[in-house]
């Protein structure tokens, strides 16, 4: 007589998870895995009318109102920003924009992907040359510097959360003979700006709380991506001049080529990653590097990249 045993969810996820620490999950397996959670992520959120889901979406949507700006901000510090800005110098392209890249041809290097979403940012916030520009979550600089290069006169102030990154961006400043930077290490959520600006750019740096997915709880406690049309609910004080949607097959490819970057660079990031985690844990955290950059190109991908998307918007004061 055959017997069939059902293994609870969560003996599963715990023992893939295990297998995956331990590097015995194959890229195919890890791939076939994140896009069925993307599956049942999808059939969570759906309801069987549309009020019901326009229901959700405001509920949600007044929540985030009731919430601080940000929270566990030194959290994801700890889990990513602070790793050496050498293991991102190997993985990232030479601007080092950690954030979608543009692809108008599949043929293009990460490189040139990387300035012609630069350059759709400038273009359509509508920079001028002369502009004050505020850069907030700037990262390592990819904006700020070509904003800085690009626009000679503007004066551009970067706010980023990291020593490492402001060092970098510092350092690049001091190479190219930029002038016209500054770069601020604070919280956002509590940081008081007295200054106003011509331009404010927020690229891909919007958080609240979701813990039940692996990237959360791996690489970014106390985030989670807003609905292409969330921001649409958020218009107290400014309002919105122009929206635009850019397909997740963007992301898809700006991630496949960060890992194809890390793989090809392996025995450099080994040292990174001893350092940065110690022995015991390198192999863990070199495998759960890769799997964050295959988990944000299969989430993109999914549904030929129609499902999750980048979102642009323009506000105005009020």
């Amino acid at each position: 007589m055959e017997k069939m045993m059902q293994v609870p969810y969560e003996a599963t996820v715990k023992m893939m998870l295990a297998s995956l620490e331990r590097n015995l999950l194959p890229d195919a397996v890890i791939r076939r895995l994140t896009r069925l959670l993307l599956a049942g992520r999808l059939r969570s959120g759906y309801r069987p009318s549309a009020d019901q889901q326009l229901s959700d979406l405001l509920h949600f949507a007044h929540s985030l109102k009731e919430m601080p700006i940000a929270i566990t901000t030194e959290k994801p510090k700890e889990q990513h920003y602070e790793l050496p800005t050498s293991f991102f110098k190997l993985v990232l392209g030479k601007h080092l924009k950690y954030s979608c890249c543009y692809f108008t041809d599949k043929s293009m290097t990460l490189e040139d992907a990387e300035k012609a979403m630069l350059e759709l940012y400038c273009e359509r916030s509508q920079l001028k040359d002369g502009h004050t520009v505020l850069d907030v979550g700037c990262g390592w600089g990819s904006l700020t510097l070509y904003v800085a290069q690009n626009y000679s006169n503007c004066k551009i102030t970067g706010i980023c959360n990291s020593t490492t990154q402001k060092a970098y961006i510092e350092e690049q400043c001091r190479n190219l003979q930029l002038q016209n930077v500054e770069i601020i290490v604070a919280d956002i959520s509590t940081h008081e700006m007295e200054a106003s600006y011509d331009r404010i750019f927020s690229i891909e740096m919007f958080e609240d709380v979701n813990e039940d997915d692996w990237i959360t709880r791996y690489f970014f406690t106390g985030g989670t991506m807003p609905s292409a049309n969330l921001l649409l609910y958020f218009q107290d004080d400014v309002s919105v001049v122009n929206h635009w949607l850019v397909n997740g097959k963007h992301y898809a490819q700006t991630s496949e080529e960060w890992l194809k970057r890390m793989d090809k660079n392996l025995a450099s990031i080994k040292p990174i990653m001893e350092g940065t985690y110690g022995k015991e844990l390198a192999v863990k955290w070199t495998v759960y590097w890769r799997t964050f950059f295959i988990s944000v190109a299969e989430l993109f991908a999914y549904n030929n990249g129609d499902e999750w998307m980048v979102a642009l918007f323009l506000f105005k004061k009020k």
